[in-house]
Parts: structure tokens; C-alpha cells; sequence
């Protein structure tokens, strides 16, 4: 075999390392992990300062022979991009570590944090069928999770009340952020309806929110049996159990936040059929409000926002069986479903709020 020459050979150096970066970015989600059921974050913020190494070792709740790890777990967090190391004071030189606004989302008493949403797609249950994705590809399973686990997601979790417990948790959490947000620079798509049912809805953090805000406004989230049994309504909110393919309650608007991703266009078709159903004419007030993701190819100061995109593609895939669509897919979704068109009201973040009026 010839040797390569001084170009060649930095090329494939270069290109060595970046199938090394991809081989090992697992490492990135299990050290994050690590910090999280270690409590790391909350255990910095509790400190109120930059923290050195040897306090942060002496209230971690681990063996303290294990000392230099911690050091070394601390050093690929940073580079991630979830701590930096600031100075303790003005007056000395010591660093300690201290939080970004990433390890701030992942404090476990933090509204918005993503400390649940991490400990359950990270959970084996879901990461364990990835190693089931090239099988999946030749057998006649709907998704790997089902290769390997013998039922969808969500029979799985209807069962595991473990796993419902961290998805619902998760889900409430994620709703919290968006809600803020939702509510502070869209609430204008609320005004002047009399009723609107949030499909899929959980726990119903959001529609609580809007509740609250809208008072003369009648809410209700509709979503399984297990999911609702034992949470209580207030004066203008109710929660519903059952099942969207089958059946929703009437309103003027209907609320989809995050939920036509988990599906196929066939199985979305179905549900915004029912959707159809349940609200009047456009003239008569009827909509949709869908908060998804609309996969674009966007501009390189925002490749980050890309490849959260993709991932989330993927997992969908992997896990639910569903898809992130891109604007054309979309369109011809909604058509499709007796819809004529929709417009987009906000971008938030990865996702975008848009509504949707019946033809």
C-alpha cells in the first residue's frame, strides 16, 4: 500500500478524528447523566459560588477514592459547554467551577429543567434500541423499540409506571418552558375563543397556564385513562379521558403541542380528521394551534438549532414511530386532512407555533 503523502495524509487525520467525535458523543450524554443523578448542578447553584474541586468532591456523595474522576468528568463538561471555571474572588487566583445557562436547565428544582426529560431518553428502556435500528430496517416491527421490546412506546409505558412517571415529568417540565414563552408573546391566538380542548395534553401544564390567563375560557385536556386518572380540574378546566383516534370533545380550537411528531402521516391523518371534526368553520372561529417542528435548513449560526432537529428525527423514529417534518411534508399533512392553510405565528426555538384553519 503507497504511503499517502504530507495532504493526503492530514486529510485522513482529520477525518479519523471526526469518525472518532461521532464514535464516541455517547460519552457527551453519559457524563451529563453522571452530573445529573450525581447532582452536581444543584450542588453548584446550592454554593451560591465557584466551586474548587476539593469542596465539590467533599459533597458529592461518592467514594472518595474516586476523587481524580470527578476532576476528569468536570473537565468534558466544560468543553460541552455545561460549567466554566470562574474565580472564587476578585482578590485570589483559585477557580472554582460554575454553571452556564445549559446547567441551569438541568437543576432539578428548576421549572424548566431538562434534568427529567435527559433521565428518560437516556433511561436503558431507550437507549437500548438503537442497537436494534439495522435489525429494524429488515424485519416487520413498526419501530426498534418495538423489535426489541415486543410492544410500542406507548403500551410500554401505559404498564411501566416508572417510565410513565419520567415521560409525564418531562413532558410537564418542557411544557413549562414553552408555556412562558407561548403566553408572554402569543396570546393573542387564545383571545376570543370560548373553548379549546389540548389533545394529547398530559398533565396539562400548558392549558393550565392559559386557564389561569383566560378565565371565562373553557378548557379541557383530553388524553388516555392512566395518563388523567386521580388530576383535578378547575373552574374552567376539566381533564378528559380517552383516546384521540377515536374521539374529541367539541370546541372552537383544538391544541397540539408536540404530539403529531410521535405519529405516522397516516396515523396524524386520523387524528386530524378528528380534530376536523370537533371544531366549527373558520368563519365560526374553528382552529387548530400546533406547536411542532418544522425541519429547515437554516443558516450556519444556527446549525445547533439543525441538528436538535435531526436527532429529535431520528428518535422519533427509533422510539414512536413518528417523523419531524419539513414545511412541503407539513402542507400536504394538513391538506390531506381537510385543512386549507395554516400560518406561523412564532418561532421557539427548534419548534414553531402555527395555526390552522379547516377548508
Amino acid at each position: 500500500m503507497p504511503l499517502p503523502d504530507e495532504e493526503q495524509s492530514s486529510e485522513l487525520l482529520r477525518a479519523q478524528s471526526h469518525v472518532w467525535n461521532h464514535m464516541f458523543n455517547f460519552i457527551n450524554s453519559m457524563s451529563l447523566k453522571c452530573a445529573i443523578q450525581l447532582g452536581i448542578p444543584d450542588i453548584i447553584l446550592k454554593h451560591g459560588k465557584p466551586m474548587t474541586l476539593l469542596e465539590l468532591v467533599d459533597t458529592l456523595p461518592i467514594n472518595k477514592a474516586k476523587a481524580h474522576g470527578v476532576y476528569r468528568l468536570m473537565r468534558i463538561l466544560i468543553h460541552s459547554g455545561f460549567f466554566i471555571e470562574e474565580k472564587i474572588s476578585e482578590n485570589e487566583e483559585k477557580k472554582g467551577y460554575w454553571q452556564t445557562p445549559a446547567s441551569r436547565l438541568l437543576v432539578k428544582d428548576e421549572p424548566f429543567s431538562l434534568a427529567p426529560y435527559l433521565l428518560v431518553v437516556l433511561d436503558p428502556i431507550l437507549t437500548e434500541p438503537w442497537h436494534y435500528v439495522a435489525e429494524w430496517f429488515k424485519d416487520d416491527q413498526p419501530t426498534p423499540f418495538s423489535t426489541l421490546h415486543g410492544r410500542s412506546f406507548w403500551g410500554y409505558a401505559s404498564h411501566d409506571p416508572k417510565l410513565n412517571h419520567l415521560f409525564n415529568n418531562a413532558m410537564a417540565n418542557d411544557s413549562r418552558l414553552i408555556t412562558s414563552v407561548v403566553i408572554r408573546d402569543c396570546k393573542h391566538v387564545f383571545e376570543g375563543l370560548n373553548s379549546m380542548v389540548d389533545v394529547a395534553g398530559g398533565t396539562g401544564t400548558m392549558t393550565k397556564a392559559v386557564a389561569e390567563m383566560f378565565p371565562k375560557l373553557k378548557c379541557t385536556v383530553l388524553d388516555l385513562p392512566h395518563v388523567v386518572a386521580g388530576l383535578k380540574g378547575t373552574k374552567n378546566l376539566c381533564y378528559v379521558g380517552g383516546d384521540m383516534f377515536e374521539s374529541i370533545p367539541q370546541a372552537d380550537a383544538i391544541l397540539l403541542k408536540w404530539i403529531l411528531h410521535d405519529w405516522s402521516d397516516e396515523e396524524c391523518i386520523k387524528i386530524l380528521k378528528k380534530c376536523r371534526e370537533a371544531i366549527p368553520s373558520k368563519e365560526e372561529g374553528g382552529k387548530l394551534i400546533i406547536i411542532d417542528m418544522i425541519i429547515v435548513n437554516i443558516q450556519k449560526e444556527e446549525e445547533k438549532i439543525t441538528e436538535s432537529q435531526l436527532f429529535f428525527d431520528m428518535m422519533m423514529m427509533v422510539v414512536a414511530g413518528g417523523i419531524e417534518r419539513d414545511e412541503r411534508e407539513w402542507t400536504e399533512l394538513l391538506k390531506a386532512s381537510g385543512f386549507a392553510h395554516y400560518k406561523i405565528i412564532n418561532k421557539l426555538g427548534s419548534r414553531s407555533l402555527f395555526e390552522v384553519y379547516p377548508s
